[in-house]
């Protein structure tokens, strides 16, 4: 089917490095190829993965020149062929997944296979859509499938006040879990509480062994840990029995050791976590769909935006997300709000 008019500016990187090396581009809107959906974007959600890729340390390597954006919200402007189920002019999200270089949503327009475009959420708008699938794909994959955590439980989320942080304690709420999180400044100590978290361990404070013995004093039964590094061990000694630790981030600089002595006394499992493993997965993300369309409805799950930007100065926008002044999602808009 034809492709709407519609923008020509492409956000690439021509070499790596930092927000400077963000180029706008203009490129006429290809036709989507078979198996592919047109999109018309109109919100693109960051994430800490856009800064990695675009400084060449995410585990996707840009081949340059190289488009770049993992997630964003826009309306179906062409269909390619064999897509069925969709429809021009239809609100979507993108799900993160696809190849950057070729289909990186930091874009008026962007070319995606149809595995990886949802419907919109019916009372979301274009940012909150935007901010969903990144965000809240991790902790719910990590949480929900691996942990099958329940009514009641503990859960320890490290780097809590971050995008995904802040998505993994909504959905501890949703599944009937009390959600801890730590966070280096006392300054965070209250807007985590005001997001939901049960209690906080400001590490800086306190530290996180001590945190977890007047947090969780009978012990956590799952973790969700940004950090990685030596403090593994700490979280393994305050795991209770049969509990699992998922690892989905190595902000820490040093080695993570494998706290084998206390897994086999407890049996613990311990494993890292990828995103992918739920939206590769066409049953797995059905359910996380379900999961999260319930949480939406109930008023559980809904995306804290911290600030927009216009697409324009995408340069600046990577620049905030870097900065780690924020608290919640940063997303870049294709259009002025009105």
């Amino acid at each position: 089917m034809g492709i709407d008019k519609i923008g020509e500016r492409v956000v690439r990187v021509h070499a790596t490095g930092g927000p400077e090396v963000l180029r706008i581009d203009h490129i006429p809107a290809a036709p989507p190829g078979p198996g592919e959906i047109g999109i018309r974007v109109a919100a693109i959600g960051l994430n800490r993965a856009d800064v990695m890729f675009r400084r060449n340390t995410y585990i996707e390597k840009p081949v340059l020149p190289s488009r770049l954006g993992f997630e964003a919200a826009g309306r179906v402007s062409a269909i390619g062929a064999g897509v069925e189920g969709f429809h021009i002019g239809q609100r979507v999200s993108v799900v993160p997944g696809a190849p950057l270089g070729a289909h990186g949503t930091c874009a008026d327009w962007v070319n995606v296979p149809a595995s990886r475009i949802l419907p919109c959420p019916d009372d979301f708008s274009d940012v909150q859509a935007a901010a969903l699938w990144m965000s809240y794909g991790t902790p719910y994959g990590a949480l929900i499938e691996v942990c099958r955590i329940r009514a009641g439980q503990r859960v320890l989320i490290t780097a809590a006040n971050s995008t995904v942080g802040l998505a993994a304690i909504q959905i501890c709420r949703a599944a009937g879990a009390s959600p801890i999180g730590t966070v280096l400044d006392e300054n965070l100590r209250l807007p985590m509480l005001e997001a939901g978290a049960e209690a906080v361990i400001v590490t800086k404070r306190e530290g996180l062994a001590q945190g977890m013995a007047r947090a969780a004093p009978d012990g956590i039964d799952a973790a969700f840990d940004a950090v990685g590094g030596p403090q593994v061990a700490e979280i393994a000694e305050a795991t209770r029995p049969r509990g699992t630790i998922v690892i989905h981030g190595s902000l820490s600089n040093e080695p993570t050791p494998f706290p084998l002595k206390i897994a086999l006394r407890r049996n613990l499992s311990l494993r890292g976590y990828y995103y992918t493993e739920v939206t590769d997965d066409p049953e797995a993300l059905s359910r996380a769909q379900s999961f999260l369309t319930t949480g939406i409805a109930s008023g559980l799950i809904a995306p804290r935006i911290d600030r927009c930007f216009s697409l324009d100065q995408i340069a600046q926008a990577h620049s905030y997300l870097e900065s780690s002044q924020q608290f919640g999602k940063v997303v870049v808009l294709t259009q002025p709000k009105s």
